[in-house]
This record gives C-alpha cells, sequence and structure tokens, in this order.
C-alpha cells in the first residue's frame, strides 16, 4: 500500500443502506460525498446510487425512501469502487456515526474480487458523533440534534439521503469543530451555583487599572474573516448581533 500524504482536504461522507448489518448481507446502496480544502466547500462531490441485489428492508426504505424499483438500472457497487476510492484516497473521511458506515464500505471492498483493503487504508476517519458526545455530555447529538443546536437549516431532510446528509453535516462539522452557535452549552447558566451561594464580592476602588490590549488590523481582519466563515456555515452569528 503506497504511503498516505495527508493534506487540508476532508471529505465529508454519508451512506444508505438496505439495512443495519452487513453481516446479514445488507449493502450500501447510496453514497454521498463533498469535499472541502482548508475547510472550504470546493463544490466537489461524489455521489451515486448502488444496485445492491438483494431486497431493501422495509425499515431502511421507510428512512430514506430509496426502492429496489429505483436501483433496478444502477451500477453494482464492483462498478464503482475505483471512482469512490480515487475520491477518498488521502483526504480525513468526516463521518457522523463512522462504525457503521465504515463497516458497511469495509464489507464491500471484502468483496471485489481485487481486495480493496480497509477504509483505513486510504483515509483517516474523524467521527463527529463521537467527537459531539465529549463536547456536550448527556444531550441529543443526532444530526438532527446537531442542526438545531448550531442553528442549521435542515427543514428540506423530510428523508434521509446520503448526499443531502453529507452537505449538512459539512456545516456541522465546519461550525462544531471552528466556532461556536452560542457563548453556552444547553443547560448551561452564566453563573455557577458557587458564585450564586457566596453574594456579592466588591473590589477595591484604588485596585490598579486594568491594562487594555487592542487587536492590531492583522487580527481584526482575521477576526471578521472568521465571523463571516461563520455566517456563511449556519446563516447566522451572535457576534454580529
Amino acid at each position: 500500500m503506497d504511503k498516505r500524504t495527508y493534506t487540508n482536504r476532508i471529505v465529508v461522507l454519508d451512506t444508505e443502506t438496505t439495512g443495519l448489518n452487513p453481516q446479514e448481507g445488507h449493502r450500501i446502496i447510496e453514497i454521498g460525498c463533498v469535499e472541502l480544502v482548508k475547510r472550504r466547500l470546493t463544490g466537489k462531490r461524489f455521489h451515486v446510487y448502488i444496485n445492491p441485489d438483494r431486497i431493501i428492508d422495509e425499515g431502511a426504505i421507510a428512512v430514506h425512501g430509496i426502492t429496489n424499483q429505483f436501483l433496478d438500472d444502477k451500477p453494482h457497487f464492483e462498478q464503482i469502487a475505483e471512482d469512490f476510492i480515487a475520491f477518498i484516497k488521502g483526504a480525513e473521511l468526516v463521518i457522523h456515526n463512522a462504525p457503521f458506515d465504515v463497516g458497511f464500505i469495509n464489507h464491500e471492498f471484502s468483496r471485489l474480487e481485487n481486495k480493496a483493503g480497509t477504509v483505513t487504508d486510504y483515509s483517516e476517519v474523524f467521527d463527529t458523533l463521537a467527537f459531539a458526545r465529549k463536547k456536550h455530555p448527556g444531550q441529543r447529538n443526532s444530526l438532527d440534534a446537531l442542526c438545531k443546536r448550531y442553528g442549521i437549516d435542515n427543514s428540506h431532510r423530510d428523508l434521509h439521503g446520503a448526499l443531502l446528509d453529507a452537505e449538512i453535516l459539512a456545516d456541522v462539522f465546519l461550525i462544531m469543530t471552528g466556532g461556536q452557535s452560542s457563548l453556552l452549552d444547553e443547560g448551561q447558566s452564566v453563573l455557577s451555583e458557587s458564585s450564586i451561594n457566596m453574594g456579592v464580592i466588591r473590589v477595591s476602588a484604588d485596585r490598579p487599572a486594568l491594562k487594555v490590549i487592542r487587536c492590531n488590523d492583522e487580527e481584526l481582519t482575521a477576526h471578521q474573516q472568521r465571523l463571516e466563515a461563520i455566517v456563511k456555515a449556519s446563516g447566522t452569528c451572535i457576534w454580529n448581533q
């Protein structure tokens, strides 16, 4: 295997499947990817529907709305595998609940005539669900919940779709790893319990004056660019209000 060289290239990925467990013969039926370079969307995408050669579970159809009839004339995984690997190779993959998608992709790789190895032979993987659970412990961290928390509009998401979910996840990832949607997490108070109970603490009137350190022009420009990036990703920014 060639030694991988990682750059600032990120591929946000999602899949839809015939069911929940590849070990029970379930297959991938849709892959959606969007590319970011230096944390900016490039407009490059990889999107394909796949004929799974098996019946899709009714429960899965209720989630994504994809039927066997729709997939009858779509390519099989072995027909798209080379292009898919070329798209993800050398990138960091951003996936929500990565073990699920990676498990299915690895299963598809194992079925190929020329064994393709595993996802981590081509890419590093960043699991946004695991990251969100650390950042927001004890809270709901589904993609829908994160959209609500970060003010991302997902009202057009009636059914799951791999490309749409990848695009939404890209917005979530950029905000969750590079900015805040609010000054406080859900359920937090500005004052801790101890500060509420200790009463008012007054400082000496003759205390030394606080030193004010002002931003230089370069820092102000960088700050404004960060605010613009947050607005572009989420449509709003609390610091502009």
